[in-house]
């Protein structure tokens, strides 16, 4: 099996977590190491491997994939680095920062024949397949609206300066927001026309830590929310058709047992405890059901097996760049009309 060079451009939470753990399981994958500016951390966990000192030191290596996973204001001034550089790129969310700097990277990628992908490893949580699932099977009717929260309740400011200090990165708009809207255009393509509410909530917050996205589509309306301020949970994902409606609580426990260092595992790994499963309540085949539904297991294996695949066998991103571009056209759009307090059309 054809071995896939990779290094990291950093190894903060996210490379420690989301990352490292996958490519070191994954046959197809060598983790060679990672850009380390002041921490050196990453030989600790996995002593084969090496810290870079620069990125240029990085890029200088027999390096076929680098996964971009800095903060999101540096995503567009590294990924270009690196696809300049020959190097095939996976880039974390938010993709950029506008949509100009998205559709450079797609076009610099394409031009080079060089594969470049966006880290959404949302799309294979547990409770996003369920719910894909429901939507897919037709059991609820033609959709009326939809519903997606990703809260929280955490009113203190985070000690990463990058996330609280006012620039173009920075908020939960680029933060959980993309997340989200990726997984709605996911299921639903890209909407007619957005419109955005966006607030500071927290004291002294300097970024927008509330929001409201309403996308507009020909028949039906999805409303995509996220906050600090929700200490009693909404379900995360409420669907109405109209034959039924299904409601299911976020319950994917893949990033909290990586946190705790549990090493991802082909078995079991992703699966959800009972409790969380979602609630189908709909009519079908004359009959009026309403049960709790099996949730599918989440695996985010299954995004570096299509990037494996999208290298080693020239098959498609799993998250492809024009992805990335959608999601940046629809924050974008949320932006002007939080600032012009009207619906734009995409």
């Amino acid at each position: 099996m054809q071995k896939i060079k990779t290094a990291l451009l950093s190894y903060g939470m996210s490379g420690k977590v989301f990352h490292a753990p996958f490519l070191d399981i994954h046959e197809g994958f060598e983790l060679l190491g990672s850009w380390e500016r002041s921490k050196k951390l990453i030989q600790e966990d996995y002593p084969a491997v090496k810290s870079y000192p620069t990125i240029d030191d990085l890029l200088a290596d027999d390096v076929d994939l680098v996964i971009v996973n800095t903060p999101v204001g540096t995503h567009y001034e590294y990924a270009k680095k690196v696809l300049l550089a020959g190097k095939h790129a996976v880039v974390e969310k938010a993709f950029t920062t506008t949509v100009s700097e998205a559709e450079e990277l797609a076009k610099i990628a394409k031009e080079k024949g060089l594969k470049l992908a966006v880290f959404q490893n949302r799309r294979w949580d547990s409770d996003f397949k369920t719910i894909q699932k429901v939507i897919n099977d037709g059991v609820l009717g033609d959709l009326v609206e939809v519903e997606f929260h990703f809260d929280r309740y955490n009113p203190l400011l985070s000690p990463k300066a990058h996330k609280e200090t006012a620039n173009d990165g920075a908020g939960i708009l680029k933060d959980l927001g993309p997340h989200l809207i990726d997984q709605a255009v996911c299921l639903f393509g890209s909407p007619k026309s957005v419109f955005g509410d966006i607030r500071f909530t927290r004291e002294n917050s300097l970024v927008d830590d509330w929001i409201d996205l309403l996308l507009i589509y020909e028949d039906f309306r999805v409303r995509l929310k996220a906050s600090f301020f929700v200490r009693e949970a909404n379900p995360a994902y409420t669907i109405h058709g109209k034959k039924g409606s299904f409601l299911k609580p976020r319950g994917d426990v893949q990033e909290d047992e990586l946190k705790l260092g549990k090493k991802p595992n082909l078995k079991d790994w992703g699966t959800e405890p009972e409790i969380f499963q979602g609630l189908l309540h709909t009519e079908i085949n004359g009959e009026l059901v309403r049960d709790r539904i099996p949730t599918l297991k989440g695996n985010y294996f299954s995004f570096f097996d299509g990037v494996y695949d999208s290298i080693a066998n020239n098959k498609t991103e799993p998250v492809t760049a024009q992805d990335g571009v959608k999601v940046m056209q629809i924050i974008e759009a949320a932006i002007a009309s939080n600032a012009e307090r009207k619906v734009i059309d995409l």
